[in-house]
Formats: C-alpha cells, structure tokens, sequence
C-alpha cells in the first residue's frame, strides 16, 4: 500500500447560519469520531481542523478553525476530507479492508494466472463490488466481493484471488472470447475512492468492505 494512499471521511454540505458553521456528513462508523482524526485535508490541499461538532437531523453543524462568515463556509461546499491513511487503525476483523488498500490490488484467478487490477469498489445498494481493470483490453468488470466471489485477499502480497462466473473475464488475453465494454460506467456510485469492508466504517459509505458470504 503506498503511503500516500487517504482515507474519506466526510464530505462538507451547505453552509449553516451566519457565523462560519457548515453541515458536515461523516463517513465513519461512529459519526462523531470524524472529529478525533485530527486535521483532514481536501482534494486540493487545504487543511482543516473541527473546532466543534454537535449533531442535527442527518448530518452535524461543525464549525472549523478559521472558518466565522457565511460566505467562506460557502465557499467549502461538496470538498471531502480525507486522511492519510496511516493514520486510521487497522481492521479489527480479518474479512475487513480498507477501500485505499484494495485500490491497485492483482487481480489473479485461481490458477495464478493474472486478469487484471482492482481500480474502484462500488455499492449500489445490495452488497459491494469490486472493479477490475482488465489487463490489455482497458475494460473493466464489476465482482461481487463475497467469499464466493473473492475467496482470498491478500493486502500485503498486493494481490486478490477471484473465481468469477464463466466468460466473466473473457476479455483478458488467453481467456477466449471477445472484448466486452466496461459495465462499470453507467450509475458510477459518487463517491468512489471511500465503498468496501468496514473496521470502523459505515458500509454505505464505501470507505471499508467486508465481504459478504455470496
């Protein structure tokens, strides 16, 4: 896993009142606890830090350091907040993985022959996937990530062992068949780097999977 691999955990909403607060959604498993991680970054670079945080009907109204007018709260509207990941504990379950670790992962059959690489893990409401990339085609193709689909997973050999549906992976070479478009693209979840096994993380939110049993 390279270090500069970050972990999600909240995305800023809609400001809030006059004096500098923002909704705030957080991806963690115990929502309160995006405030423990000290400071998060966004996709450009800033930092931020909570100063307080106090929960309302879906979200918390958090004010953050240096933030005390409506118009620069508006101004972090939609900005996700990561963490290096280094910083987040490990899973606490061996079937649990952090979405950033499985990023890049081999993706290998079980006969060790490799189809391609892990590029994003998705939930579109009944259980996460896995998309791989296929190797020299440049399609990809979306595996249920359970016990049966995915039977090993290997974060520290940086690699994944499926068994797929026959024809599932046709387009690598050497596998037979024809090249099939990508079935990824279409209803693509928003959030892609945070959906997958959770230590510590909501499942919806795709920061952490947990296979399922298939």
């Amino acid at each position: 896993m390279a270090s500069a691999a970050r972990i999600c955990l909240g995305q800023i909403g809609a400001a809030h009142g006059v004096r500098g607060e923002v909704r705030l959604h957080s991806f963690t498993a115990d929502p309160a606890a995006i405030a423990g991680y000290g400071p998060l970054e966004t996709d450009d670079g800033r930092v931020f830090e909570i100063e307080s945080l106090r929960p309302a009907k879906k979200h918390f109204v958090a004010q953050l350091v240096g933030i005390r007018n409506r118009g620069a709260a508006e101004q972090l509207a939609n900005l996700k907040l990561y963490v290096p990941r280094e910083r987040l504990p490990e899973p606490a379950a061996t079937d649990e993985f952090y979405h950033a670790d499985l990023i890049g992962l081999a993706v290998l059959d079980r006969t060790g022959r490799r189809l391609g690489s892990v590029v994003a893990i998705h939930n579109f409401g009944a259980g996460d996937l896995i998309e791989v990339r296929l190797d020299g085609g440049g399609t990809t193709e979306l595996v249920p990530f359970d016990t049966i689909h995915v039977p090993a997973v290997d974060v520290v050999a940086g690699r994944i062992v499926v068994d797929p549906p026959p024809g599932l992976f046709a387009a690598v070479p050497g596998a037979g068949g024809e090249a099939k478009p990508s079935r990824a693209r279409a209803g693509r979840a928003p959030t892609a780097r945070p959906r997958t096994r959770t230590a510590g993380w909501r499942r919806q939110r795709s920061t952490l999977s947990r296979k399922g049993r298939g």
